[in-house]
This record gives structure tokens, sequence and C-alpha cells, in this order.
């Protein structure tokens, strides 16, 4: 049984959304940042065009850009996002971020279950995450494993030569810096990253040339 990986990049934040899917047809959405219309129909069309069938909405923080399609998504699948408790309050300032950014047409995503935390299991068809706590970008920020398939969904934690920002609200240099060393980076090295924005890295190269890091 194979897992597979579709990433899209969606709204003026050039956000990655990532679709996770296997041989049983049932996928999770992760981070859907679908902002205008045309983005919601490529994403849905897409995975009709697949046969699949959408089991969850993972979030792994609620800044804006990763949670701009959760009410269409939500909606569209029947699904319930699931968040980390510690970023509610970042989840429930959605409107007030995106009336500060002067972002017009925004759908206010739906309660969530805060129900993600260090340790838990996620499974779906044959494939099965493990949830890591990251907090420093966000409040409440975790990243999903997947050992069988070799990756990491890795969110605003790690980019490719460089790190998620810590200057929004919730944000912390030195909790960004102590969840990259004492945790991320004890995973297994070979692990492929795909992160929220930009292409995807590993934590080998990072940890030999990502300028934080040394």
């Amino acid at each position: 049984m194979s897992t597979y990986l579709k990433s899209f990049v969606f709204s003026p934040f050039q956000e990655n959304t990532y679709v996770v899917y296997d041989d049983t047809k049932q996928c999770v959405i992760v981070d859907p940042g679908c902002y205008e219309q045309r983005e919601k129909e490529e994403l849905k069309n897409w995975i009709e065009s697949k046969d699949l069938k959408p089991v969850m909405l993972l979030n792994t923080h609620s800044h804006l850009d990763h949670v701009f399609g959760n009410a269409y998504v939500a909606r569209t699948w029947n699904l319930i996002p699931q968040v980390h408790e510690l970023d509610r309050p970042v989840y429930e300032r959605f409107d007030a971020m995106a009336s500060a950014y002067g972002i017009p047409g925004t759908e206010t995503p739906p309660e969530p279950e805060y129900n993600l935390e260090e340790g838990k299991s996620i499974s779906f068809g044959a494939t099965k995450f493990e949830v890591h706590f990251l907090p420093g970008h966000c409040p409440g920020h975790v990243v999903f494993e997947c050992s069988e398939a070799n990756w990491i969904l890795g969110g605003d934690v790690l980019f490719r030569s460089s790190i998620g920002r810590t200057d929004l609200p919730g944000g912390d240099m030195d909790t960004l810096m102590d969840s990259i060393k004492n945790k991320l980076m004890k995973l297994d090295e070979n692990r492929v990253v795909y992160s929220g924005h930009g292409p995807k890295t590993t934590l080998r190269e990072e940890k030999a040339t990502n300028p934080f890091l040394q």
C-alpha cells in the first residue's frame, strides 16, 4: 500500500496546501490555503478527478494563509478542522487579522476541534501520521510525520535555508529554535520536509546548510 502527496500553491501568500492519499482512496487535506474561487475549484476538481474521499481536515497552525480554505473544505466534504488547543487565540482572530491585512472576501473558518497534540497518531485508510508539537512560529504549531513515506508536513517551522518568522502575535524566536534543534532535528535526518511555503528540503540538508542552524 503506497501513500501519495499532492501539493498546490494558493493565495497571494504562495502557501503550500497538501492532499495526502493512499490506495484506499481516502485522503486528508492539510492547510487549505485556497483563497480565490478558482483555487477552491482547482482543489475540488483534482480530488474528484482522483476519485478520492476526504476524511480529515488538518491544520499545522492557524495563520490566515493556512486556513483561508477551511470553511470551503469543511462545507464541501462535511469535515471539522483539527487544530492544536494552544492555537485557539490565533484561529479565533481570523476575521480581525484579515481586516488588519486588508484582505477582502474571506470566509470565517468554522469552529474546529482542538484535539491535535504531541504524540497523537492520526490514521486514515492505510496511512498513519505522528503529531509533533513544535511551537515558536505559532503557539500551537504542529507538524505531521509519515514514517512509512519518509516525509514531514512541516508547516512554517523550517524552510529551505530559512525558518519560520516569529514577529507575528504568539511567535517567539527562542521557542522556535528550541523546537527545531531539540525536537525536529532529532527525527530521522533522511526525512523529506514539505514546508508551508517554498520548495521541499530534507532535515539532513538543513542541518548542514541552513544558516540559522550553524
